[in-house]
């Protein structure tokens, strides 16, 4: 997402700089056209740091700071809440407009799951000019847990990476781009699901990312597919009949976008964001609790309707990357106006 911003910015003739961190040595480097800066991130590395419940990469946010106050932005927008309070002191100290582009939902599991994260994340939103929030359920936790009025900005599909395909696989293939490795995702339903969707459709196969899970590899019609490259990933939400994200945790859900806009129909949980992406039934279903297989059997039903490759195409237009970069330039211009 924030490469993409970067990339639409760049496009309409702006100057974007992007401040990050890695383990060796500050470097400075022009890739692609964006100025990347690249600060040496200090010890403790973040395992050490999760394992005290404190935020990653905090060490890193007095060297972005020094970069900010080195630099001559007209705005400095943040994505990740160490960052946000080194964008808000800027201000502070300038008076150059902020912005805390949240990635999450500040509910109250997000608050408290780390040692002073509700306390940072109150500082940060009051100490920048402006938040954004990915959708309305994520506006609505800010107005209600944090009392602040968030700007709703959904994030944009790049159309020309994932674009529309007219391939798809033989036999049903339901595909999930989430980590296996990560709880809140929940891929195992959708492991779990498959004797029950093959009963319906005995050829029907779950393509999970890699790399392999011990205890995934020899589930029924289970198979993994490296789509680290992003080609690839097109490629796999192309051929796909359906795309599926049974997580709880999302505050949007990119990645059934990134499927519509290839055409495919999609599959979500009904918590948190997940609804706000599939909103119309002609682009996919969305399920209650732990049991996607009846939102599976009609999406894969869904697929085969020529009209669905259309209308989900549509649906991805909606949120396009040049139309969140619009609705920051917006954002950017009038924060400037103030």
């Amino acid at each position: 997402m924030i490469r993409e911003l970067a990339d639409e910015l760049l496009a309409r003739g702006h100057r974007p700089r992007l401040i990050t961190s890695h383990p060796g040595a500050t470097t400075h480097t022009l890739e692609d056209g964006l100025e990347v800066i690249r600060r040496r991130r200090p010890p403790p590395p973040p395992s050490w740091l999760r394992h005290h419940g404190f935020e990653d990469y905090v060490m890193h946010a007095p060297l972005s700071y020094l970069s900010l106050r080195r630099g001559a932005d007209h705005v400095v927008q943040a994505h990740f809440v160490t960052d946000a309070l080194a964008a808000a002191r800027h201000t502070r100290r300038t008076g150059t407009p902020s912005v805390f582009a949240y990635m999450g939902v500040p509910d109250r599991p997000d608050l408290e799951a780390r040692r002073l994260g509700e306390q940072w994340r109150r500082r940060a939103v009051a100490g920048c000019t402006a938040v954004t929030a990915l959708s309305r359920v994520a506006r609505d936790a800010f107005r209600r847990h944090l009392g602040i009025e968030a700007r709703l900005i959904e994030p944009g599909v790049n159309l020309h990476a994932f674009p529309l395909s007219t391939e798809r696989t033989p036999e049903p293939t339901i595909f999930c781009a989430a980590s296996p490795f990560e709880p809140r995702k929940r891929v195992a339903l959708l492991v779990e699901a498959m004797p029950r969707v093959r009963r319906e459709h005995p050829g029907a196969t779950l393509l999970l990312s890699g790399p392999r899970r011990p205890g995934l590899e020899d589930a029924e019609g289970v198979e993994f597919v490296d789509v680290d490259d992003r080609a690839e990933l097109a490629r796999v939400y192309g051929r796909s009949w359906v795309s599926a994200l049974p997580s709880v945790g999302e505050a949007f859900g990119l990645v059934l976008l990134e499927a519509m806009a290839c055409g495919t129909p999609v599959v979500g949980s009904d918590v948190l964001g997940i609804p706000e992406v599939i909103d119309r039934p002609e682009v996919g279903r969305i399920f209650s609790g732990d049991n996607p297989v009846p939102a599976l059997l009609e999406t894969l039903e869904l697929a085969r309707d020529p009209a669905t490759s259309t209308a989900c195409r549509a649906r991805a237009e909606e949120l396009s990357t040049e139309r969140s970069a619009t609705r920051y330039l917006e954002l950017y211009e009038e924060l400037l106006d103030r």
